[in-house]
C-alpha cells in the first residue's frame, strides 16, 4: 500500500503543486523586502551604534572624567586623560575609541553618571581605513552635535526603564 501511494504522489506531482499554491499564497501579500539605501527600518531606541559625546544645553562638555567607562570597558577601548580647570572642576584633555576593539556592548553609556558618553543611532560608519575607526575627542563631539535631538529622544524612550 505504502508503495502505491508513493508512486501516486510521484506521478501526480503532489509536492509540485503544493510548493506552488503556497507561491501562489505569499505573491499577493504586502512584501517585507525594503530597498535598502532609500527605505530604512525602524531602529529601537536602545540601539547601540556609533558613539557620541554630549553636551549641556550651554554648549558644555557633559565628561566630568570620572573614567567609569574607561574601567568598565571589557574591550579596553577607551582612553581617557584628564586634568582640573581653573575653576576646580574636572574635564578631559583625551578621550579615544578605537572602534576596532569596541565589541558595542553599551556598559560605557551605562556607566555614565551623566549620560555624557552614548551609543547612538548612526550604524552607516564604514571606513576604508583602521585609521578612520580611531576616534578622538573632537569626533566624538562632532558625532553628538550632529545626532544630539535623536540621542535625546532615544534616553527620554529609555528613561522608564532604567
Amino acid at each position: 500500500m505504502a508503495m502505491l501511494d508513493r508512486t501516486a504522489r510521484s506521478v501526480l506531482l503532489g509536492e509540485l503543486l503544493s510548493g506552488m499554491a503556497l507561491t501562489l499564497r505569499y505573491m499577493f501579500r504586502p512584501k517585507v523586502t525594503l530597498n535598502y539605501p532609500y527605505e530604512k527600518g525602524a531602529l529601537s531606541p536602545r540601539f547601540r551604534g556609533e558613539h557620541a559625546l554630549r553636551r549641556y544645553p550651554n554648549g558644555e562638555e557633559r565628561c566630568i572624567a570620572c573614567k567609569l567607562c574607561e574601567a568598565i570597558c571589557p574591550a579596553l577601548a577607551i582612553t581617557i586623560e584628564a586634568e582640573p580647570r581653573a575653576d576646580g572642576s574636572r574635564r578631559t584633555t583625551r578621550y579615544d575609541i578605537d572602534m576596532t576593539k569596541c565589541i558595542y556592548c553599551g556598559y560605557c553609556q551605562e556607566a555614565c553618571p551623566v549620560d555624557a558618553i552614548v551609543e547612538g543611532p548612526n550604524f552607516e560608519f564604514a571606513a576604508e581605513t583602521r585609521e578612520e575607526l580611531f576616534y578622538n575627542k573632537d569626533k566624538l563631539m562632532a558625532n553628538g552635535d550632529r545626532w544630539e535631538q535623536e540621542i535625546a529622544q532615544n534616553i527620554a524612550l529609555d528613561a522608564p526603564y532604567r
